[in-house]
């Protein structure tokens, strides 16, 4: 399906579906088998299957007895007690059946016998020798999860192109999937530009700063499921700029900080042009990040590789990483496409915002259970490292007004 094609200084929801059309579009990448606790975190590249139902066996979910509902339909009644199933039992310890007026002692996760329909609580009987009086009724299938309630040998535990979380992988293990089938990480070049940034080991001049952006890029491609390859800085000068850029392009996604704004020295996309790249976007009505540029450009003997120009503000990287290169990312990594998902929160204190722009506000979330609140951190704007350190989530404005009221419901995206 053709990808639609966007310029220029697009809304927050344009830009982002110009993002997804294209991740949505990339095609399936290298895998690799790796063991099953090497591949948490990994994209799955073949499905997990279930080797038998689950579960194998009616499973009963409380210590208790086995009865048949229809015999405790009226109590308190007293029943004869056959024995006792744990869980695990070898078969030849599990009675055949249970009769009429007949009980077996079960414990959690043990097989519920043919004949029984319910499982009674512990706590609402009392056992007498060989005989229980039970207090309660209990519903037909109480307490009793059926065989093949979860899945049916040969069913689709986890799909292709899920990250493998803690369930997923528990969920192999349950299946005895020992290795497992993932993408192979995406290489993802670093490029920080610009002659006031020196290394983190350096000692900086009275107008220069460590390069800190990309070691917060790192990071966040790490988490998004890739590999960061970092370039180094590139001076604000176009020669060695584009050389750099070239090198970057060899890898699976470009991503540059800084030289994307307006200034006589912000050089990347010009390089970017002479190098004949396409531009699906130049911008975008947010803050931070305004000066994001999306598109892609062919390196001397490869095809054509997806780069971001992200914002060289340190608030302005982390954001637009993951309004816009994220999803570009994951989607190299080899996972199913997904949405932007935010919660919501009331707000705490009273925001005042000039409208026009989407916003995206460092914040910190608190409350416990449901009595969530958001406020912002207070900042000095999208170079403000500090702020958004202390921070735990941004608070999402809307473009269209200036007040939002104490105790208001808002969008919130985690950090």
């Amino acid at each position: 399906m053709p990808v639609a094609q966007s310029s220029g200084v697009l809304s927050f929801e344009e830009a982002r579906r110009a993002v997804e059309e294209h991740a949505s579009a990339l095609a399936a990448r290298e895998t690799e088998t790796v063991d099953l606790l090497s591949s948490a975190g990994r994209v799955l590249a073949q499905p997990v299957l279930a080797d038998r139902d689950l579960p194998p066996f009616p499973r009963s979910t409380r210590d208790g007895y086995a009865v048949r509902s229809e015999d405790v339909a009226r109590t308190p009644a007293t029943l004869d007690v056959l024995g006792e199933i744990k869980a695990g039992e070898s078969p030849d310890k599990i009675p055949a059946s249970i009769p009429l007026g007949q009980a077996a002692s079960i414990m959690t996760g043990a097989p519920v016998p043919d004949g029984a329909d319910a499982v009674i609580m512990v706590e609402y009987t009392s056992q007498k020798g060989s005989r229980v009086e039970i207090s309660r009724p209990v519903a037909h299938g109480e307490n009793v999860v059926p065989r093949a309630a979860e899945a049916r040998n040969g069913a689709v535990l986890v799909e292709k192109g899920e990250r493998l979380t803690d369930a997923a992988i528990a969920l192999a293990a349950s299946v005895g999937a020992s290795k497992l089938r993932v993408y192979k990480r995406p290489r993802v070049a670093v490029l920080t530009t610009g002659d006031e940034i020196v290394p983190i080991d350096a000692s900086p001049g009275p107008t220069q700063i460590r390069n800190s952006n990309s070691y917060s890029l790192a990071v966040q491609i790490r988490q998004a499921g890739g590999d960061p390859v970092l370039l180094g800085i590139a001076p604000d000068e176009a020669k060695q700029l584009r050389t750099m850029i070239e090198e970057g392009l060899h890898a699976d996604l470009l991503l540059m900080t800084g030289g994307v704004s307006m200034g006589r020295y912000d050089l990347v996309e010009q390089v970017l042009a002479e190098l004949k790249a396409e531009f699906f976007f130049t911008g975008a009505k947010i803050q931070p990040g305004r000066p994001v540029v999306f598109g892609h450009c062919a390196a001397s003997d490869k095809p054509r590789t997806y780069f971001f120009g992200l914002p060289g503000n340190p608030v302005s990287t982390m954001v637009t990483f993951e309004l816009f290169a994220r999803p570009m990312l994951e989607a190299l990594a080899g996972m199913l496409p997904r949405k932007l998902r935010f919660v919501h929160a009331r707000l705490k204190t009273e925001i005042r915002v000039k409208p026009g722009l989407k916003r995206f506000l460092p914040a910190l979330l608190s409350g416990e259970f449901e009595n969530s609140q958001a406020e912002l951190v207070p900042w000095q704007g999208s170079g403000d490292i500090a702020a958004t350190a202390r921070a735990n989530c941004y608070v999402v404005i809307s473009p269209d007004r200036e007040v939002f009221a104490t105790g208001e419901f808002v969008p919130i995206l985690l950090r």
